[in-house]
């Protein structure tokens, strides 16, 4: 009996264990920075870096019942493991009270509960070496050492952590191969999230000279991602934009090759990884937020992972599920709980087996093909020499290892594929590069014989019951023919309706038909413009919320109360149907919490009406821009605009970098970023955006259309536009934030023409402090304050190739350190004069002053 309850008792602690996130050593006693001969770590006991910056134990991660020896942040309150010894040969939990991470005979060596080696940094000895004096120290860069004398002189280094890296490259450590050593640093994923052991993708520099070197990424033996050579400055794979917070090398020699970065400013923390979804991932520790925030990602889309959904498995980016991997109608996942931990390498199964026939089964019928279309077809099929589809699909039919075939007579002619099908990709129903693709599942996926069976009694059934049902038919046939009649002559005046001659901005007749011509890039229903109608109650003037460029924004309630923001296009408006069709078919396709949500449109004779979600705190301008009503100003502290400002800056990265298109707004500014509820930002106006492909940061215009203030220099003289546009614009909005004041107001008696030149005025009079709004006095951070004004005089530098990248912007915005920033040059537009105040109020009454929630800027300059 008492051998039954300590049983139990241990298998209670393992069962409360197991929903531990991370477990480190239980008793946690410090031992020091050092092992040596006299001192190990044990479940009992860790080490930990002189500066106390990482610490090295046994661990579990997430609710893994078994035990590493790895190294983590000591500092963070996220614990994060940087490396991990015994990946391959964990320690079980009864080993644990004589496990040991100690030095022997040299060498680093973990024991486990037997006292047997499983793990070991495997150094060869002479006979004669005396290794009575080797230890063992963890540095303040995460770094392990193993040493034999003084461990500051590198030629007693025996063995480095830094050398044998697991998932994580470091900033200081190599990342590379040693030519004459043969040492290579390979990062190689964890399995998922609780399971250290080695996944299946591997980040390593390329040694084949035929194909420029680099960076490549593999799942196995596949490789899937590649860098490109080094330019001098960059991988020309990765674009290059400078950067003021890292220092990238890349070096080449008779000795070795490798890659290597650092911070400029040490204080900061930063990590890069192989992950174990197939994407190398650079985080930044953001101490605002206590976060890893992620600024780098390759390749951009999971998709793009080579067998990132396993076999059998569809890989959609633009699913709204909570993965984006999804089994093949017919297939279950493998292993429930890899797919829980959104590890999917490992794939589906069948869920019934295959026939394997052709004509002719004796126990049932043969296997059919489901169409799976708009795919990106799997790689390793085989080509097939037929005459038509039915050859194909016959094909493959009677051959017991086809699983699958695609059919074009005019393309890829018939092919097949056999065994596992890999990187199978839903496409969205606009992408022309999609194919369709006949996948084999047993026919009982399709019918059962109980199905069957039921028909037949059916059919019976059926015979009896036909004469009435003539009868019937034809009653019903009489009816409808009149519906059918009323419908259609409604359908012919709804066309008649919707279709219209409208003027474009170049003042052209355009003839439009949204709802036809464009019907597969929209993803947000249609209104009826009578639901619009009695939404805004006939857009009464009680329902008026503002007005802008783009016209008058009402409030709408729609059935069962929701509240929706209706943009209606005035008759006068300068924007045209180029600008309403590229806001209805491009950000219906943005989903970030820092965008607005278009919710459906209308376009009915002259009518163009957007419907968004409703944002009950407007415009942010609204707030700012707010002497007359100081309360309102002041519902804005400075803890709220610093939030706002990191907001917008998320927002614009998810636009630059993140989104599945790239996006330069073009129009930013405090009117077009709106408030929740929470006084949560959101971007808004896409009228005037531009998607450019690919890679692609810049490109230009022949007509320049923004708002004057904001406007980028090389944009407003050059037709220039850029993602670094759209910084320009993020500075000027930082520093309205700041200041309370629009940048198009005039600062005579400041001996300065706008915010611009008021703001570096202050700056190198070093009073950036009397830049802050008055109500912002009580509430102001200083450090926050002065860092936001540095941050915004770099986004509108004149060159463009100075100003920060989002990416950099974040990351600034994050840093606790003011001092490592980059000091800022003179910014554009600061010397502007005013002839006279008619021009100055010609200037101000061009600049529409919104106090609505949704506003849209007219293409000519203000």
């Amino acid at each position: 009996m008492s051998s039954l309850f300590v049983y139990l008792f241990v298998l209670s602690c393992f069962s409360l264990k197991t929903h531990l996130p991370f477990v480190t050593s239980q008793k946690n006693s410090i031992i020091g920075d050092t092992i040596d001969a006299n001192k190990w770590i044990s479940i009992a006991s860790t080490i930990v870096s002189s500066g106390g910056n990482f610490e090295m134990g046994f661990f579990t991660p997430g609710n893994n019942s078994n035990y590493y020896i790895g190294i983590w942040y000591k500092k963070l309150s996220i614990q994060t493991v940087i490396w991990v010894a015994n990946r391959v040969t964990p320690v079980s939990i009864y080993e644990m009270d004589f496990a040991q991470f100690k030095i022997q005979n040299g060498n680093l060596v973990l024991l486990n509960g037997t006292r047997h080696i499983i793990w070991s940094t495997s150094l060869n000895f002479s006979t004669d070496s005396n290794t009575s004096q080797v230890v063992a120290t963890l540095f303040d860069d995460g770094n392990l050492i193993l040493s034999n004398g003084d461990i500051n002189n590198s030629r007693n280094h025996l063995w480095t952590s830094f050398d044998h890296p697991s998932h994580t490259f470091m900033p200081g450590s190599k990342f590379g191969f040693n030519k004459r050593t043969k040492l290579k640093q390979a990062l190689i994923s964890w399995k998922n999230s609780n399971d250290p052991s080695p996944g299946p993708f591997t980040h390593e520099v390329n040694m084949d000279k035929y194909s420029g070197q680099g960076v490549n990424m593999w799942n196995d033996s596949v490789i899937y991602w590649n860098s490109g050579p080094w330019t001098g400055n960059n991988f020309t794979g990765v674009p290059y934009e400078p950067n003021p917070m890292f220092n990238y090398t890349y070096v080449n020699n008779d000795n070795e090759v490798y890659y290597q970065y650092n911070f400029f400013n040490p204080a900061l923390i930063s990590r890069f990884i192989m992950d174990f979804d197939g994407q190398t991932k650079q985080f930044l520790w953001m101490d605002s937020t206590n976060e890893w925030k992620v600024f780098y990602a390759d390749p951009k889309q999971v998709c793009d992972v080579f067998g990132y959904c396993g076999a059998f498995g569809i890989c959609n980016e633009l699913s709204s599920a909570a993965s984006v991997c999804d089994c093949l109608p017919g297939f279950k996942p493998k292993s429930d709980e890899d797919w829980n931990l959104k590890s999917f390498s490992g794939g589906c199964m069948r869920k019934i087996g295959l026939k394997c026939g052709n004509s002719s089964v004796v126990d049932g019928e043969k296997d059919k093909f489901l169409m799976q279309k708009n795919m990106r077809l799997p790689a390793n099929n085989e080509s097939m020499i037929v005459q038509n589809e039915v050859e194909c699909e016959n094909t493959c039919l009677k051959n017991c290892d086809c699983v699958a075939y695609a059919y074009n007579s005019g393309n890829i002619g018939c092919l097949i594929w056999s065994g596992e099908i890999l990187n199978l990709q839903q496409l969205s129903q606009d992408n022309t590069n999609g194919s369709t693709i006949y996948v084999r599942l047993a026919a009982s996926e399709f019918s059962s014989n109980k199905a069957d069976e039921h028909q037949k009694q059916t059919s019976k059934k059926l015979k009896i019951a036909i004469p009435i049902g003539v009868i019937a038919a034809l009653l019903f046939l009489s009816c409808f023919s009149y519906i059918y009649y009323r419908k259609r002559r409604n359908r012919k005046i709804k066309e008649s309706t919707t279709k219209s001659v409208m003027q474009n901005t170049e003042g052209e007749a355009e003839l439009i038909d949204i709802q036809d011509d464009d019907k597969g890039n929209i993803e947000v229903p249609f209104f009826s413009f009578e639901s619009i109608l009695m939404a805004t109650d006939d857009f009464s003037e009680q329902n008026k919320l503002g007005q802008g460029g783009f016209g008058p924004v009402y409030k709408g309630i729609f059935s069962g109360g929701r509240e929706i923001a209706v943009k209606r296009l005035s008759s006068h408006s300068g924007q045209g149907i180029n600008e309403f069709k590229n806001e209805v078919m491009l950000i219906a396709r943005l989903q970030h919490r820092n965008l607005v949500r278009l919710l459906g449109y209308c376009i009915q004779s002259n009518e163009k009406i957007l419907l968004y979600e409703y944002m009950a705190n407007k415009s942010l301008d609204t707030f700012i821009f707010a002497p007359q009503d100081r309360k309102l100003c002041m519902k804005l502290d400075w803890r709220k605009r610093f939030e706002i400002i990191e907001g917008i800056a998320r927002g614009l990265l998810y636009l630059h970098y993140d989104s599945r298109l790239r996006i330069i707004h073009r129009d930013l500014k405090t009117s077009n970023i709106l408030l929740d509820e929470e006084l949560n930002p959101k971007i808004s106006d896409f009228g005037l955006a531009r998607v450019v492909e690919g890679k692609i940061t810049q490109a230009n215009t022949n007509k320049v259309v923004g708002t004057y203030g904001y406007m980028a220099p090389e944009y407003a003289i050059d037709g220039l536009f850029s993602i670094k546009s759209d910084v320009f614009s993020f500075g000027i909005v930082i520093l309205e934030i700041i200041s309370g004041r629009r940048n198009t107001g005039f600062f005579h008696q400041e001996e300065a023409s706008n915010l611009l030149g008021h703001a570096w005025r202050l700056w190198k009079e070093d009073k950036a402090m009397d830049l802050v709004d008055q109500s912002l006095q009580e509430s102001c951070n200083k450090e926050e304050a002065i860092k936001c004004l540095n941050v915004g005089l770099l986004c509108v530098q004149e060159d463009p190739k100075d100003r920060p990248n989002t990416t950099n912007i974040i990351m600034m915005l994050g840093s606790e350190n003011i001092i490592s920033l980059p000091r800022p040059n003179q910014p554009a537009f600061m010397t502007r004069k005013c002839a006279n105040n008619t021009s100055s109020s010609a200037a101000a009454k061009s600049d529409i002053v919104s106090n609505n929630e949704l506003t849209v800027t007219i293409e000519t300059g203000r």
